[in-house]
């Protein structure tokens, strides 16, 4: 016959062994967590295009005979949200940020720098400081994308910045006729990929009517080696390393 003192016994380790097997759900849920992030957000990160090019960027009177240029390795990034067909809320979006920007590893030759988009008519980014990214870059949900007036579409749309290594050398020449602005100006300015390659990391967030989630995206530019290519191009649709999570 089990005693009173062997049932409470029983019913103590029963106890125990059930706490125990939910502690180790938990610990299970909150790592897949850490891996997995969110499963089933309102609206996707679909895909990222990175565009490299070299430009010389002409200083003074561009009418001289001589060329006289700082060259620039420019990469915009573009960014496409898409709604989650898997998700049947009527959320929108409110904003999408660009923030915590950090120059993991940082180029021999150059200075990095993030700038928006261009407000003004003409080019889509004017390499000047009234358009650099200071804290962050913040894209406004409207009825759809406007990258110069920093706009994103409420129910999906595109975001951009374009992170450019600035100042890597100065080109002087009285003999070219024509400027070709390519991977080229890196050689004539004796610079090689290696020496121009930095990565760059920051914080991605797409805030919805109802929640905010936040994600680290890292990039290595230029995202093709310039000494062979004659600009760079990266499409990326495998968001497997982007993992979102839910912010306050």
């Amino acid at each position: 016959m089990i005693t009173e003192k062997r049932k409470q016994t029983i019913k103590l380790i029963l106890s125990l062994t059930l706490l125990a097997l939910l502690f180790i759900f938990v610990i299970i849920m909150m790592i897949k967590y850490e891996v997995e992030g969110e499963t089933n957000m309102p609206y996707n990160l679909s895909k990222i295009i990175v565009v490299g090019t070299v430009e010389g960027m002409e200083k003074g009177d561009s009418n001289k005979k001589e060329w006289d240029m700082d060259i620039y390795q420019n990469n915009d990034v573009l960014f496409y949200i898409d709604k989650n067909p898997k998700n049947t809320s009527d959320e929108l979006i409110k904003s999408v940020k660009i923030s915590n920007i950090n120059i993991t590893k940082a180029p021999q030759k150059g200075t990095v720098k993030a700038y928006m988009p261009n407000s003004k008519a003409g080019r889509a980014y004017v390499y000047d400081d009234q358009f650099l990214v200071q804290e962050k870059l913040e894209y406004k949900g409207a009825s759809q994308s406007s990258s110069t007036n920093l706009e994103i579409g409420s129910k999906g749309g595109s975001a951009k910045i374009c992170f450019s290594n600035t100042s890597i050398g100065n080109y002087k020449s009285k003999k070219d006729t024509e400027m070709v602005h390519n991977s080229t100006l890196l050689k004539k300015i004796e610079t090689t990929n290696a020496e121009i390659s930095f990565s760059v990391s920051f914080d991605f967030m797409i805030e919805t009517t109802e929640a905010k989630y936040q994600a680290e995206i890292s990039l290595n530019l230029p995202t093709d080696n310039l000494d062979e290519e004659e600009k760079s191009y990266l499409e990326k649709t495998d968001m497997t390393d982007v993992v979102f999570k839910r912010v306050k």
